[in-house]
C-alpha cells in the first residue's frame, strides 16, 4: 500500500473496525457516534443511539451514582478507566471494562470518547471454569462481575452484578472485611485467605476469600475474589455439632436411667419394669422418653400402673 492508498480509508471505516465498542458524545453525553461493535455490545443500532442519553442507553439503575461521578470528573480534565455493570437493549446487565476521556479542542473540552469491552468475555478462560466463585470487585466493593459458580455455591443470580457485596456479608464481618478491603487496594498482588459468613439460600455459610489487587491490570481493573467453602469451619461446626448431640443423648440416658430407679423405690418394681412404662406413656401420649423421665422425676407424671 502507498502513501496514496491512505486515503482511501475515511475515519468512520476506521473507528468501524476497531474490534471494542467505542462511543462518542457531546459534553452533555449525548452520543454523536456509534460504532459496530458498540452495536454488537450494547444492542442499539447506530441509528437508534445516535442523539440520545448515553446514560439511557447502556447504564443501569445501579450505576447511574457512578455515571455521575465519571461525568463529573470527565469535565474536570480526569480520565477514568475501569470496571463498570452496564445494559444491553434487552435490559441485560453485564460487566464492562471501560475507559472514558474528554477530546479536547485548543485546550476546550468539546467532547467525550468512551471504549468498552465486555468484561466477562475477557474472564472467563480464567474464572468460569474454576469451581470457586468468582468475583470482580471495584474498589468501593460493588461487583462487576460474578462467575456461574456463585449460583452453584451461593444461590445468587445475576443481578448481583452492579450491587455493593456488603449485604451479601453477615453483619458481623463487614468490618473486617472493610479493613481488608483498604489493605488490598493499597497493595496490587495476591492477599492471604479471609474467612467470613456469606448469605447463601440456605442462611449463612462460612466461606474463605483470597482477594488479588488487579486495579492495574489492564484487562480487569478490578479486585478479584475467589470465593470456597470453608473446610476447616465446615469441620469445626460439624464436630460441635457431634459435641451437642452427644452431651443430648448422655443427658437423656441419665434422666432415663434417674426415672427408672426412682420408679423402682416408689412402686416397688424392677428397673426394668420402670422403663417399660416410661416407653407405654411416651409411645401413647407421642412424648419422646427423656421428656417424660424428666416429668416423672419433678413429680409431674404419676406412673403407678
Amino acid at each position: 500500500m502507498t502513501a496514496d492508498d491512505s486515503t482511501a480509508f475515511s475515519s468512520e471505516e476506521v473507528l468501524d473496525a476497531v474490534g471494542q465498542a467505542l462511543v462518542v458524545s457531546d459534553i452533555a453525553g449525548v452520543v454523536t457516534y456509534w460504532n459496530a461493535a458498540a452495536e454488537a455490545l450494547y444492542g442499539w443500532t447506530s441509528e437508534e443511539a445516535l442523539g440520545r442519553p448515553i446514560d439511557e442507553l447502556t447504564v443501569p439503575q445501579a450505576g447511574q451514582e457512578t455515571f455521575a461521578a465519571i461525568m463529573k470528573g470527565l469535565h474536570a480534565g480526569v480520565r477514568w478507566s475501569g470496571c463498570l455493570p452496564v445494559r444491553r437493549k434487552d435490559g441485560f446487565v453485564f460487566p464492562a471494562l471501560v475507559t472514558d476521556a474528554g477530546i479536547y479542542h485548543q485546550g476546550v473540552l468539546v467532547g467525550i470518547v468512551g471504549v468498552s469491552t465486555n468484561l466477562g468475555t475477557a474472564l472467563e478462560p480464567l474464572l468460569e471454569r474454576s469451581t470457586d466463585a468468582a468475583l470482580v470487585l471495584r474498589s468501593d466493593a460493588v461487583i462487576t462481575y460474578a462467575s456461574p459458580a456463585v449460583k452453584q455455591l451461593f444461590g445468587w443470580e445475576e443481578s448481583v452484578v452492579g450491587t455493593s457485596v456488603v449485604p451479601l456479608l453477615h453483619p458481623d464481618e463487614r468490618p473486617a472485611l472493610a479493613r481488608f478491603l483498604e489493605e488490598v487496594v493499597a497493595q496490587p498482588g495476591a492477599h492471604p485467605a479471609l474467612e467470613l459468613r456469606l448469605l447463601s439460600e440456605k442462611g449463612w455459610v462460612w466461606a474463605e476469600a483470597a482477594v488479588t489487587n488487579l486495579l492495574d491490570d489492564p484487562d480487569v481493573r478490578g479486585l478479584v475474589c475467589n470465593l470456597r467453602s470453608s473446610i476447616r469451619r465446615e469441620a469445626h461446626e460439624t464436630a460441635e455439632r457431634r459435641v451437642e448431640q452427644l452431651n443430648t443423648a448422655l443427658t437423656s440416658r441419665v434422666l432415663i436411667e434417674q426415672a427408672k430407679g426412682f420408679l423402682a423405690a416408689r412402686y416397688g418394681i424392677s428397673p426394668d419394669e420402670g422403663f417399660k412404662r416410661l416407653r407405654n406413656y411416651s409411645r401413647n401420649h407421642h412424648m419422646v422418653i427423656h421428656e417424660v423421665s424428666r416429668r416423672v422425676i419433678d413429680g409431674e407424671l404419676d406412673l403407678a400402673v
